[in-house]
């Protein structure tokens, strides 16, 4: 009877992982393919990949639109790590009523839905062009600005900063170490799992970031590789060995990002639920 159940759990399992796989094994083969061998289900690879790539760079400057999401992503989670994990090491560390009131109320910031926001975030920026052209419409920091941090970013320093052991704070302390000391020499080493699960997830979010880029981002060479897939699947006629060389290229650099840092995101995570 139970190697009965753990040959179910284990069909169970492989079902879902084929499942799961499915997409991301569709994609890279279709990408090998020509437009109509794709529309027709081919699944066999083909021998297409380097002419969808001269057609791609032929299409679309990939080169500026890569460099461009690695500039917004980079600098979006460079900025989230360091305002979110403050934000969290505070409202768990230095506890008081009227910041968890404040917390509670970041809380309720996550059901307001982010289309709600654009029109004002649209019109704020579109203000600071004329007063401050670097932070207006389609620049860069006008992308990042509204995106680099989260109320479940700082909900999730926060719960993981729970763990965090408080005698490391106070042997600080009697070293002389000030409050910022403690954060930078104490917290931020000791939460390197943490710190790369938050990174990980906020690089994977800005790098597929559609719509605020859409809508800030106004010329051809400040927009970012998703803007650009995107025209190439609105076309009249899609060529979809082209548009799924395009989704290949750009999925690189966020599996890089997760599987050289899987071990530590793996370890955040399970930190952050206990």
């Amino acid at each position: 009877m139970r190697v009965l159940n753990r040959t179910i759990v284990y069909v169970f399992l492989f079902a879902v992982a084929v499942i799961s796989i499915f997409p991301f094994l569709w994609m890279v083969v279709s990408s090998t393919n020509l437009s109509v061998d794709v529309t027709q289900g081919r699944m066999l690879p083909g021998t297409h990949f380097v002419a969808n790539f001269n057609k791609l760079v032929d299409s679309i400057n990939l080169i500026p639109a890569l460099w461009n999401s690695l500039k917004i992503s980079l600098s979006t989670t460079i900025l989230a790590l360091l305002v979110a994990s403050l934000a969290g090491y505070a409202f768990e560390v230095y506890r008081s009523k009227a910041k968890d009131v404040v917390f509670n109320l970041l809380l309720v910031s996550m059901m307001i839905p982010f289309a709600a926001l654009m029109v004002p975030l649209y019109q704020m920026f579109s203000s600071l062009s004329k007063t401050v052209p670097f932070l207006g419409i389609n620049t860069m920091t006008a992308v990042v600005l509204p995106t680099f941090t989260t109320a479940f970013l700082i909900f999730f320093f926060r719960q993981s900063t729970k763990m965090f052991p408080r005698e490391l704070l106070e042997a600080g302390r009697m070293d002389g170490l000030t409050e910022l000391g403690l954060f930078f020499r104490i917290y931020m080493p000791t939460m390197k799992t943490t710190y790369s699960a938050a990174a990980i997830i906020t690089f994977m979010s800005s790098w597929n970031n559609y719509l605020w880029p859409l809508i800030v981002l106004q010329t051809p060479e400040k927009r970012t590789i998703p803007l650009l897939i995107s025209n190439l699947g609105s076309s009249y006629a899609p060529d979809f060995g082209v548009i799924m060389t395009a989704i290949v290229i750009s999925t690189i650099p966020t599996a890089l990002v997760f599987f050289l840092m899987q071990k530590q995101f793996v370890a955040g995570m399970v930190g952050s639920v206990k």
